[in-house]
């Protein structure tokens, strides 16, 4: 038996005591672009990287609560995507943009970050959108050239656009939020340099700081960098492009869309401002944290009042609020919901719950306001079983990735919809958000519809080197597993974190392996309230890191790439035997076959064996049910990848229940959705 690993917080949490109040870290209001590309003169361009990861990501401990703070901030939610909070006002920049590709790495040096810069030559393109499709002829085809367009485009990449400030903007506090950039981005606002993130899927907020000019028309200006996945794409072999900071580091079997991929906007709040609400609803209470900033020279006294929401049978609760000025402080309110109906698949009721800001207790004018949805249930893991208000769960799931034919990962609502509908069609009560955080217009129709999620980071394929940069230096890792856990807080659909995929278990390394996870499990479980569990996607039965999760995660393919189907039924009573208290998930299984390809269900490629593998694999784990959790089949739809092979079907791996751009079934979709729930 591997030796435990103690679980600290101490390389995560900064330890502050109870301070009613911290002071905002300090961030440079001009902070400096890195020097010059990292590159060999006749190879890829790759991105520069400062000491640790560079949003700053960290947390501290405020008054009991777990707060995290990016770029001198706290981390603030990212409703505004949808929501107008009546005390703030906002710029949609969804939009067309000035564009221009900068392979060699020219721009910075020739200014094109500059208010003064000439970009009318430039061309245009869309906010949101992926610049793989902005032309690339017979993208999701299956017999177009593999190689060509701009979905290889890799590098540097310049967005510019203007934005008129209005001049009431002096007394508020700005930041400029972008909902994902990939892989990495950094911002200028008339010439003056805010900040840069890294990864690809989470969304961040830089404050403008003293670069706004209230009252002016403004240059904004991103550079978006994509690494390459190899030096020669239709190379064989190709050579890999790889980078140790990067999260995947090398090429992955999924598609790295570039660009400004999800919405972005202009918040302009009040200085004294709520940037977060933190709910935690179970057992007819509603414990919910209030994260107040005070951006003033200024102390505030004033009130918090927290009304839980129509339907909680919960009255509006005021309680006193005291932020002193330049800090960060958390509001904490326990409310009684005795009315509030208990979130489940069966019954997905959601509650809005709003808190305001106001600086007399009886009256007076809203200095701020912040409106989430919550749910009301009961998580818990117990006798090798999930349950979901007492009752066990099986999680009849799909693996699935954030892509169409037409968008790729800058999707539109409707095409949420359909994507999603595909999962609630054939029965599925579960998804894994396969290997990276998904829009939030996700978390927000998983929780009206019922359907469990479980959220993943880009964690992907890291090898031992990697595991020990990230945990003790980088931190990158780290910072992808703080913000999923603190932007989805509320999302009641989200009842799993999921911490890697795949990543690299060397016996020497198996003591780096376990201290990153320990670092990552010690992040998540810091900042949330409701304690879900936590797993991963190991790719072995054996990990010797299992005793840390909380559900035994692992992906499997027997009868494809090793063994036979028949092994997983013994292979998963001997996990079950070694860790009998723990619930066990299957986090992928699948194989693969060419649409329309028919024959024997032994003969490998035909839809019929596609269907036969999945039967199999899905009877030995339903007959288990009593300590296997669920059971996520790999993958849903078709998707594109740029990781070497399927090249002769133009970069689509063939392993969904549908295919790629049509989305018409496969014989196995029909298989998946008879496939009976065994705790149905």
């Amino acid at each position: 038996m591997t030796e435990s690993l103690p679980l600290s917080r101490r390389t995560v949490v900064t330890a502050l005591g109870a301070a009613a109040f911290v002071a905002l870290p300090a961030w440079p209001e001009t902070a400096r672009a890195a020097d010059g590309p990292a590159s060999a003169a006749d190879g890829p361009v790759l991105d520069t990287h400062p000491a640790a990861e560079p949003s700053g990501t960290h947390v501290r401990e405020v008054g009991g609560t777990h707060v995290v703070f990016q770029y001198g901030a706290v981390l603030p939610a990212f409703d505004g995507w949808r929501t107008r909070e009546p005390t703030r006002e906002y710029l949609s920049l969804d939009k067309r943009w000035r564009f221009r590709f900068d392979p060699g790495d020219k721009g910075l040096g020739e200014g094109w970050q500059s208010p003064r810069f000439d970009d009318t030559a430039w061309g245009r393109i869309d906010v949101p959108s992926a610049w793989d499709l902005l032309d690339t002829p017979g993208f999701a085809s299956e017999t177009a050239t593999f190689g060509a367009g701009t979905a290889f485009a890799d590098g540097y990449a310049w967005y510019r656009t203007t934005v008129d400030v209005p001049g009431s903007w002096r007394a508020r506090h700005v930041r400029i939020a972008f909902l994902a950039a990939g892989y990495s981005a950094e911002v200028w606002l008339d010439g003056t340099y805010l900040g840069k993130h890294e990864g690809a899927n989470s969304p961040f907020a830089l404050p403008v700081a003293g670069a706004l000019g209230p009252g002016t028309r403004q240059t904004l200006a991103v550079r978006v960098f994509r690494r390459a996945s190899y030096s020669d794409y239709t190379a064989a072999p190709p050579q890999q492009v790889t980078d140790d900071h990067e999260i995947p580091y090398k090429p992955v079997d999924y598609w790295p869309y570039a660009g400004l991929t999800r919405s972005a906007y202009i918040e302009a709040v009040p200085r004294v401002t709520i940037a977060k609400l933190l709910m935690a609803g179970a057992n007819g209470r509603l414990d919910a944290r209030a994260v107040v900033e005070n951006h003033g020279a200024s102390d505030f006294d004033g009130w918090l009042t927290l009304d839980p929401g129509r339907g909680s049978g919960g009255r509006p609760t005021v309680v006193a609020a005291r932020i002193a000025a330049r800090s960060a402080s958390v509001v904490r309110v326990s409310v009684s919901v005795p009315h509030a109906p208990r979130w489940s698949p069966a019954s997905p009721h959601t509650l809005t719950a709003r808190a305001t800001l106001t600086a007399d207790k009886s009256s007076g004018p809203r200095v701020d306001t912040l409106s989430t949805r919550y749910g009301v249930r009961e998580l818990t893991v117990r006798d090798a079983q999930v349950r979901l208000n007492g009752k066990p769960l099986f999680l009849k799931g799909l693996n699935w990735h954030e892509e169409t034919a037409a968008h790729g990962r800058a999707m539109t609502p409707a095409e949420y919809d359909r994507e999603l509908g595909h999962i609630t069609a054939v029965g599925a009560n579960f998804i894994r958000n396969c290997v990276y955080n998904r829009h939030p217009y996700v978390y927000d129709w998983a929780d009206e519809h019922g359907v469990l999620v479980m959220d993943d980071i880009d964690t992907m394929w890291l090898n031992t080197a990697q595991e020990k940069l990230q945990t003790e230096r980088y931190g990158l890792a780290r910072a992808l597993a703080l913000t999923m856990a603190w932007n989805q807080h509320n999302h009641p659909s989200v009842i799993l974190w999921c911490l890697q995929n795949e990543s690299e278990i060397d016996p020497e390394g198996a003591p780096v392996y376990r201290a990153w996870l320990a670092d990552m499990k010690a992040a998540v479980k810091a900042v949330d309230l409701t304690a879900r569990p936590v797993t991963w996607a190991s790719n072995t039965s054996n990990d010797p890191a299992f005793d840390i999760a909380d559900v035994i995660g692992f992906n499997e393919y027997f009868g494809y790439f090793y063994g036979k189907d028949a092994d997983l039924g013994p292979t998963l009573d001997a996990v079950h035997a070694k860790y009998p208290g723990k619930p066990i998930l299957i986090t992928e299984n699948g194989t693969w076959s060419v649409a329309g390809t028919h024959g024997p269900d032994t003969t490998q490629g035909t839809e019929e064996w596609q269907a036969a593998s999945f039967t199999a694999h899905w009877n030995q784990v339903a007959a288990r049910s009593e300590f296997v959790a669920g059971f996520t089949y790999w993958v849903l739809k078709d998707y594109k990848q740029r990781a070497g092979y399927n090249q002769d079907y133009n970069g689509i791996s063939v392993m969904g229940l549908l295919t790629f751009a049509e989305q018409r079934p496969k014989l196995v979709h029909e298989a998946f959705r008879k496939a009976a729930n065994p705790r149905s």
